[in-house]
């Protein structure tokens, strides 16, 4: 038998003893290795097209090169539920013989390999995520579908995934899971007041419900501090994206539709910056009173967010 040349130490992440345990003679990468390198070709491609012809597209160029890490976990993860079918097809016909117990034992060891190589494709990605976010502000989501969450960032689920699961729940008669928080703002609503009173309303929302989920739309603006709060406090994001495509100007309230039917305990909301220059050049954000106002007429509870009493 054969053991990969990592050694077990104390600084050994979960990930390291699960590649550890892949006996596999070729050493893994350790998790602080591949977190330096999202770190690395991040920082490498944006100080070099900063200041540049390139620095328009920077936006397109980040988050294509963070989409290919997660398009890569995504792929290598199809390669491991295969290997999973195949391991349960040989348990249900398994015989006791040599050949089909090589055969199951190459079908585990391949799908474990592929946990771990998908686990260090998302520690790159996320890495790589982090420093975008630090340098410019913005947050990278996927398009489509969910994340696995890592030790960087919490898990995000995408809502027509998030129904899913609530109604295969609600069938099964089972626990609906921890409270969703829904939340919806301007997207002009993004200064510094603004990001203060979001971010203590979502303390305030986490504190009432330890375990919640936060359910945005992911809109740029207001909504992508809210994104970019759930990260830092490890809350699991969904994501009800509007699909302009299919559903025209009605896709904001058709995303609305998707938040209300993850039957949030609870709607936040804010309509209109609190920076009252930003407040006297807009208006208030209609998807945002749309929300209050379904929240409303279901008997959800609706806060909307306002600035400090003087």
């Amino acid at each position: 038998m054969t053991f990969s040349l990592h050694a077990f130490s104390t600084s050994d992440t979960s990930f390291d003893v699960q590649a550890s345990a892949l006996e596999d003679v070729r050493p893994h990468p350790t998790e602080a290795a591949l977190v330096q390198l999202g770190q690395a070709v991040m920082t490498e491609l944006l100080d070099l097209i900063g200041d540049t012809a390139l620095e328009d597209v920077q936006t397109i160029l980040a988050e294509s090169l963070i989409g290919a890490f997660h398009s890569a976990a995504g792929r290598i993860e199809r390669d491991a539920d295969r290997a999973r079918d195949r391991m349960r097809a040989l348990e249900r016909d398994f015989d006791g013989s040599e050949m089909a117990d090589t055969e199951l034992q190459e079908a585990t060891t391949s799908a474990r390999a592929a946990d771990v190589a998908q686990a260090a494709c998302e520690l790159v990605r996320d890495a790589a995520a982090e420093v975008y976010t630090t340098a410019t502000g913005d947050v990278w989501t996927p398009w489509r579908g969910s994340r696995r969450g890592t030790q960087l960032t919490a898990a995000q689920l995408e809502a027509k995934q998030a129904l899913r699961a609530i109604e295969k729940r609600r069938s099964a008669d089972a626990d609906p899971g921890g409270p969703v928080v829904a939340f919806r703002a301007a997207p002009m609503a993004d200064s510094g007041v603004d990001a203060n009173r979001i971010f203590d309303a979502l303390n305030w929302a986490r504190a009432q419900w330890p375990d919640m989920a936060l359910a945005t739309t992911g809109a740029k603006g207001a909504e992508r501090l809210a994104i970019r709060w759930a990260q830092q406090k490890g809350v699991t994001l969904v994501l009800a994206r509007a699909d302009f495509d299919r559903h025209g100007k009605a896709a904001p309230f058709r995303a609305n539709d998707e938040l209300m039917a993850l039957e949030p305990t609870c709607c936040l909301t804010l309509a209109q910056s609190l920076d009252t220059g930003r407040a006297a050049h807009s208006h208030p954000f209609g998807p945002a009173l749309n929300l209050a106002q379904q929240a409303s007429s279901r008997g959800v509870q609706h806060l909307a967010i306002r600035a400090r009493a003087a």
